[in-house]
């Protein structure tokens, strides 16, 4: 019985130092693909400098200037160049006053006859040429003529006012005041065409209706301005209601023109 037992235990101590030994960790060896990963990375990144390189060589010609050169080499031609300059320098030049464009710029005339005081007919204003000026464009009893066709810029402006005052003549001191409570006042810029066999348009119209007082000073002023094509031998004129209200003042009524182009 006693051997039994004692080989009953060798049996149990045989077994477990056999368990000890078959769960054992096995060491693993390193492994082997790392190695071809690394060199795969190198590979790609050789890879990446060089098409890196290729395309700078490009960008800056350096590889154009390569393949130029195995290329037959023909002269420069430098005509072309120096005709560029010329032009800059031809543009960049001051006009002359022959080469300036036709314009012009005409004050109203101070003393000319206007409608009776009262009257609503519009008449024709003269300009003033002694005190303005005109380069190519003709004038004559209050019209612009246009001496060159073209794409031209028109303006006017007129200013009207009226105030009571105390005639210095005694025999007018009885006579009435104008009623300026209900006042048209219009601008009419009229264009001749000698296409048109000079029958005048009107170009531009502006006003207004006023309703001043007898016992204050008033004002009002037209202006208007548009581009419009001309041809050579048109006229331009301003007609004005009431014109005996003209403030006579240059610089609040004028009238004229600039060619903008062909």
């Amino acid at each position: 019985m006693a051997a039994t037992h004692s080989e009953y235990r060798g049996y149990l101590r045989n077994d477990l130092e056999a368990g000890q030994h078959r769960f054992h960790p096995v060491q693993h060896s390193e492994p082997t693909y790392r190695p071809l990963l690394f060199g795969t990375l190198a590979v790609m990144g050789l890879l990446q400098v060089a098409s890196s390189v290729a395309i700078l060589l490009h960008l800056t010609g350096y590889l154009q200037e390569v393949d130029l050169s195995t290329a037959p080499h023909r002269p420069i031609e430098t005509e072309p160049v120096l005709n560029a300059l010329r032009d800059t320098r031809k543009k960049g030049r001051c006009k002359t006053p022959k080469e300036s464009l036709p314009s012009a710029h005409l004050p109203i005339r101070a003393h000319q006859e206007y409608s009776k005081k009262g009257e609503p007919k519009a008449i024709t204003i003269d300009w003033d040429e002694e005190h303005g000026y005109r380069q190519r464009m003709g004038y004559q009893k209050g019209k612009l003529l246009v001496m060159e066709s073209g794409f031209y810029y028109i303006y006017a402006k007129t200013c009207f006012r009226y105030y009571k005052y105390i005639p210095e003549d005694s025999s007018q001191t009885g006579v009435p005041p104008v009623d300026v409570s209900n006042t048209q006042l219009i601008q009419y810029v009229y264009h001749e065409s000698i296409k048109q066999n000079s029958k005048a348009a009107v170009l531009m119209k502006t006003g207004s209706t006023m309703r001043w007082n007898n016992t204050s000073y008033n004002m009002y002023c037209a202006q208007q301005g548009r581009g419009v094509r001309l041809d050579e031998g048109d006229t331009l004129f301003v007609n004005v209601s009431n014109a005996w209200m003209l403030d006579p003042e240059g610089e609040g009524t004028y009238f004229g023109a600039i060619k903008l182009g062909n």
